[in-house]
């Protein structure tokens, strides 16, 4: 059957019936939809907690001592800045669309230049940007606790993977409790440390400045080097759309919150990578310092060997710093690691509801999330990190940079809408300026990653793959004249005045705000965004083909 019979054959409604994890958004907290207004209680200060509570990870601190260890000091200084900078810069637009429209980054990444089937890869992009890092965070955590209770590693991983269910399973909910309660006594246990150090040993600085690990170039600079270094630092780009998956929670922006709304919105979006890099920095800190203390240097990037070294300098009975260095980077990977399970379960309820065209819940592809992210860490990911996050900053930095390209070029100069677009009623399968300038990008850095176009491009893939992506965005936006993006105009919901209050679904028969809604000529009525992602029988008979 031709799209344009589906479209002249009316189908007949039937009422789609949703199970009790997708219709209590206590659990399943709009992963599919526009957050709305009703469902956005909390406050500024508290989004913004929450967003930030989820940077309390020590990745930073294993990516930064193992950059030092491979570098030396001057490389990895520089690397972990220009890797800052750039994060910082492309984060912003990023999460001011996001908390001004109140979705979250698939949804984002949909309407600014990818398309409505285009962005599932990008949802794997960054599925996979949470399942590598909870990972990470998990191995870590194992890590101190075989130290301090003996525990196996594997029987740590599973532990350490189980622990996080409960505590993700009612979304920003609990979340939010949690890092508010937390967030104080994990400042304390993050700087103590690093200060008794620097009070008990004045020479440590300069220890970690001398530090040259297993440089080539020493504690000197080296171009190349310094280039790599930063290439592992960017794979921390994605990071971003962990703070957006909260962000997407703010209150509607207006002129009397408008300092507060800005503050929360930079400091916990862009805002992240402060003190994120001051964590790389302080992990390459600590890892000089435990390598002076008699630390294999294989094992010096191990957080849970840092913090021994740092506490040891505040308490000197080895029962106690031995347990507080414990607590420490379980409560710290705690606190990430529900953000990554968070994150990668909203990341596969929209691929897959892309799919299958099904949506059990978003509890289902949790699960799904934490089996993935367990292999991982039984396949030792900890142990190839710089490896693994080298090869895919080549592929999260090129979606990204082609994503920025689009809110900050192509929207500016009229080359796409101004609004972002995420409902499937109104956009085409593939938007060929963002889904093809990441494509570009990523097979090109990706081959030069590899090392077939010479050390220096290698060396440089992560930059290629950004300016390849952002450059391509608004140059075939001009070629393609932007008529990928809308495949049809909303006249019924979009800044229509006579639509007020909540609109029924006419499958579900719910009720939802006027941004969630479509109008479907195929069942001439309202749909929800969720229904309309979710329909098999109509095969986009509401859409044309470009001309």
């Amino acid at each position: 059957m031709s799209r344009s019979q589906v479209a002249i054959e009316r189908l007949e409604k039937t009422k789609r019936h949703y199970n009790s994890w997708v219709v209590n958004e206590t659990l399943e907290d709009y992963s599919l939809r526009y957050a709305p207004k009703s469902f956005r209680r909390w406050s500024e200060f508290t989004v913004a907690n929450t967003a930030l509570g989820g940077i309390s990870y020590l990745a930073d601190f294993a990516i930064g001592g193992s950059i030092a260890i491979s570098s030396g000091f001057t490389n990895s200084f520089w690397a972990i800045f220009i890797s800052a900078i750039i994060i910082f810069v492309t984060g912003l637009p990023i999460s001011y669309y996001a908390a001004r429209y109140n979705i979250d980054m698939d949804l984002l990444t949909r309407g600014a230049g990818f398309g409505y089937i285009g962005s599932t890869l990008t949802s794997v992009i960054y599925a996979s940007f949470c399942f590598i890092f909870f990972a990470l965070e998990g191995a870590i955590m194992a890590q101190a606790i075989e130290i301090y209770f003996g525990l196996p590693l594997v029987w740590g991983y599973i532990l350490c993977t189980i622990a996080i269910f409960p505590l993700v399973v009612f979304g920003m909910t609990l979340l939010a409790q949690m890092q508010v309660w937390t967030q104080p006594i994990w400042l304390l246990g993050m700087f103590a440390p690093w200060i008794a150090v620097l009070v008990k040993d004045p020479e440590s600085i300069s220890t970690w400045m001398n530090f040259a690990g297993k440089s080539p170039s020493g504690s000197g600079f080296n171009l190349l080097l310094c280039a790599s270094g930063a290439g592992v630092a960017l794979s921390l780009i994605a990071q971003i759309g962990e703070q957006v998956d909260y962000l997407r929670f703010m209150p509607d922006l207006t002129a009397q919150n408008k300092t507060k709304w800005w503050t929360a919105v930079v400091a916990s979006g862009p805002g992240w990578v402060i003190l994120g890099a001051w964590k790389q920095w302080t992990g390459a800190f600590f890892t000089a310092i435990a390598v002076k203390n008699g630390v294999d240097i294989a094992k010096a990037n191990e957080p849970i060997h840092m913090y021994i070294e740092g506490f040891k300098d505040i308490f000197s009975t080895p029962a106690v710093y031995m347990a507080l260095a414990t607590f420490f980077v379980i409560l710290s990977q705690v606190k990430i690691n529900v953000t990554n399970a968070y994150s990668g379960s909203l990341s596969w309820s929209n691929f897959f509801s892309r799919l299958t065209h099904a949506h059990p819940g978003r509890v289902v592809w949790l699960v799904f999330h934490l089996i993935i992210a367990l292999v991982l860490q039984v396949m030792g990911v900890f142990d190839v990190l710089l490896w693994v996050l080298g090869f895919y900053s080549n592929v999260a930095i090129a979606w990204v940079g082609a994503l920025v390209a689009d809110l900050v070029i192509n929207k500016p100069l009229g080359l796409s809408p101004s609004y972002i677009e995420f409902k499937r009623a109104h956009l085409y399968d593939f938007n060929p300026v963002g889904f093809g300038s990441m494509m570009v990008g990523s097979v090109i850095s990706v081959i030069a990653f590899f090392g077939f176009m010479g050390p220096g491009p290698q060396a440089f893939s992560t930059f290629i793959a950004l300016g390849v992506a952002f450059i391509l965005s608004p140059i075939i936006a001009i070629v393609t004249k932007g008529k990928y993006y809308i495949a049809r105009e909303d006249v019924h919901f979009r800044d229509n005045p006579e639509v007020t209050g909540l609109t029924n679904c006419s499958i579900c028969e719910i009720d939802y705000e006027r941004e969630d809604m479509a109008y479907c000529p195929v069942y001439q009525g309202s749909i929800c965004s969720l229904c309309c992602s979710l329909d098999a029988q109509c095969h986009d008979a509401c859409k044309v083909a470009p001309a």
